[in-house]
């Protein structure tokens, strides 16, 4: 068993990158996306870089299917069971309005009807200290709805379990001594053992909501493999960077709501270590969606928490941004004007160019139009693209709109570019980063066609486009770790803080994230774990998870004073102002569990001897002699305008841009302005 393989299913294509352990040699595929039986899909891009599933030593893939699930409103039906009187909590949800001047704004409805919310008696104070027994009859009697109304899962959320837990492990007996595995049972301090109530909540019901669709995936996909012959446990990557076996990703299925986008981030942070570089925007430009996140001194940037769908859930995630600007997002007219996304013609029918049958315009047919891309060896040459469809849908939609054909396809390209350098600047700007200090790291199977374009309306001026750009987000998954987050409430004013007490918290969370690294098969010697505190000024209700050094920290002398001061720089930085002679209070611990695997080689591959063929190719309304090179054949500077094919994607090089290739095979693109 020599081959390392990661795979991403997007809404288009199934990326697969495959590591041979032994020679060295990296290869990248893929195929057409399957959404029938997306098994069909990911073995069709395996059989295309392994012929023999027995030989693959560890397998990794990214799935959105709960995403999906939730996007498309097509998850579980949920029972959720709260505690007496709190009925109504997740209904209520919070009173902020998140779209100030949206006079259309409405809250997302609930996901959790409420006519489908049961009450238990009994109650916990707020330390935890049980004030009345729980309620089983009534446990009971919502096992017994659960089984005749034909719920596939009940979320548990009772108040104060952060706190202790009892009463809703007693309730999880209860229910699945009732209900065996026909229902997921779903508990909230199981999900996320953190204070707020709504929020636990809302991150309850949406693991119930899209666990049973996960599970069912994953339990197939283990079956089909086995079935084929792998003998090494599936891997799943988590919306927070990290990796988990798929047992454990049955178990807690939430934690994979972002599993696909994310591979293409912690590919950032390999490629801004090779590169030498502490800052980098990742840009994952697929046939659907086009998703930003960024790497921020060498580290994911990770939040403690997120909204998705307008849903808070309390988990590490990555923080991305996501909207509908792909390489199969559709053209139109509205009100006369032009419009682009986020309809996406998807896999099938496809953009007109794939000749599956499409006839709207999409971004990609634009491009052909415009000559950026190479009909004949499109993805490798497993595609060969219909020029003339392309013609005809962009065609079409110049003369409703009364416009020549090549002014229109520029048009389109211009309209998408603008979009996505938008999404990176509510990513950046918006939060005090200054985008023009990063560099570009451009991927995904559309993204090196546009990265150019965006990095100058943003002033950046370095793109990077790495090896295997339309399958980075898996290549990026064999550079993860293998990740387990914990977390325990910890409500100390910093006058009560005893630092021998909060270090002893500390080192048993780490003991717990070590033996969970060992469930995941992962040696003593590759295990590491991290430690955070989550902070605020007193009064405040927000905090900031500030790192500590080791476990313990806590206890030496003078670590209030040195957390305090840490505290307050991270406040400057992210609010611009702080308050050090406010008093602080600690409010939760956080541990996090790292097991390491090798990583896949970087070294540029052996140069082919392939001459390049010379094209017409549109910039700014001007017709260019363009060359067209294999990017295996570059062994020097190119400077533009040039395309660049490979396999899995196209770079587009503007003229006035010099493009080179680094020593990991990485393409450096200077920006002029």
């Amino acid at each position: 068993m020599t081959f390392r393989v990661a795979m991403d299913i997007g809404g288009t294509f199934t990326d697969v990158v495959c590591y041979d352990e032994q020679s060295g040699a990296v290869l990248a595929s893929k195929a057409p996306t399957t959404p029938g039986d997306l098994a069909e899909g990911v073995f069709a891009a395996l059989g295309r870089v392994v012929d023999d599933p027995s030989q693959i030593s560890f397998f990794v893939h990214g799935t959105t299917q709960g995403l999906n699930a939730l996007l498309e409103r097509k998850g579980a039906k949920v029972l959720l069971l709260t505690s007496g009187g709190a009925r109504d909590v997740y209904q209520i949800a919070r009173g902020n309005r998140d779209r100030m001047f949206d006079l259309r704004y409405r809250k997302p409805t609930p996901l959790v009807p409420r006519g489908d919310v049961m009450e238990a008696a009994g109650r916990l104070d707020w330390r935890g200290e049980e004030l009345q027994p729980l309620d089983e009859r009534a446990v009971r009697q919502a096992a017994d709805r659960a089984r005749s109304e034909g719920f596939d899962a009940i979320a548990v959320t009772l108040l104060f379990s952060y706190a202790n837990p009892a009463h809703e492990i007693r309730a999880g007996e209860i229910l699945r001594q009732e209900l065996g595995d026909d229902v997921l049972v779903v508990l909230s301090h199981e999900v996320a053992r953190e204070w707020r109530e709504y929020e636990r909540t809302s991150s309850a019901v949406l693991e119930a909501y899209t666990g049973p669709v996960v599970r069912a995936y994953l339990s197939r996909i283990e079956q089909r493999f086995a079935e084929r012959g792998l003998a090494v446990p599936v891997h799943v990557m988590q919306s927070s960077g990290g990796l988990v076996n798929a047992g454990y990703a049955m178990r807690r299925p939430l934690q994979t709501l972002l599993s696909g986008p994310v591979g293409g981030t912690m590919g950032g942070v390999a490629a801004a270590r090779l590169l030498g570089r502490d800052n980098a925007i990742c840009v994952d430009m697929g046939g659907t969606s086009f998703d930003v996140s960024l790497v921020v001194n060498g580290r994911p940037d990770v939040s403690a928490e997120a909204h998705i769908e307008g849903f808070p859930v309390l988990m590490p995630i990555v923080n991305l941004h996501t909207i509908g600007a792909g390489g199969g997002s559709i053209a139109y007219a509205e009100a006369g004007a032009l419009r682009v996304g986020p309809e996406s013609a998807g896999a099938v029918p496809g953009p007109a160019c794939y000749g599956r049958g499409g006839a709207r315009p999409t971004v990609t047919d634009a491009n052909v139009v415009l000559g950026r891309v190479d009909p004949a060896w499109f993805a490798g040459g497993l595609m060969e693209l219909d020029v003339e469809a392309a013609g005809t849908a962009v065609a079409t939609l110049a003369e409703t709109l009364g416009m020549e054909p090549l002014q229109l396809a520029e048009g389109v390209c211009d309209v998408a570019n603008a979009k996505m350098a938008q999404a990176i600047r509510t990513l950046t700007v918006e939060h005090g980063v200054e985008p023009r200090e990063f560099a570009l790291v451009a991927f995904g199977g559309a993204g090196a066609m546009h990265a150019v374009f965006i990095a100058r309306e943003l002033g950046i001026g370095e793109v990077v486009v790495p090896r295997f750009p339309g399958a980075f987000s898996a290549w990026g998954m064999l550079e993860a770790d293998v990740r387990r987050d914990l977390t325990h409430p910890y409500f100390r004013p910093q006058d009560d803080l005893d630092g021998g007490h909060l270090s002893a918290r500390l080192a048993e969370l780490e003991r717990d994230a070590m033996a969970a690294l060992d469930s995941q098969g992962v040696p003593v010697g590759r295990q590491r774990v991290e430690h955070a505190v989550d902070m605020r000024y007193e009064g405040q209700d927000y905090t900031l998870t500030i790192p500590l050094r080791d476990a313990g920290e806590p206890a030496e002398p003078g670590f209030l004073q040195a957390i305090a001061e840490r505290y307050a720089a991270a406040h400057t930085s992210r609010y611009g102002h702080a308050t050090p002679e406010a008093p602080v209070e600690f409010v939760m611990v956080r541990s996090t569990g790292f097991g390491t695997f090798p990583k896949a080689a970087t070294a540029a591959p052996p140069g082919e001897t392939h001459p390049p063929a010379v094209r017409d190719v549109i910039f700014d309304g001007r017709v260019h002699r363009t060359p067209v090179l294999r990017r295996n054949a570059m062994d020097s500077e190119i400077e533009g305008p040039a395309i660049v094919v490979e396999e899995t994607a196209t770079t587009v090089i503007p003229p006035g841009c010099l493009a080179t290739l680094d020593a990991n095979g990485f393409l450096i693109i200077k920006v002029n302005s």
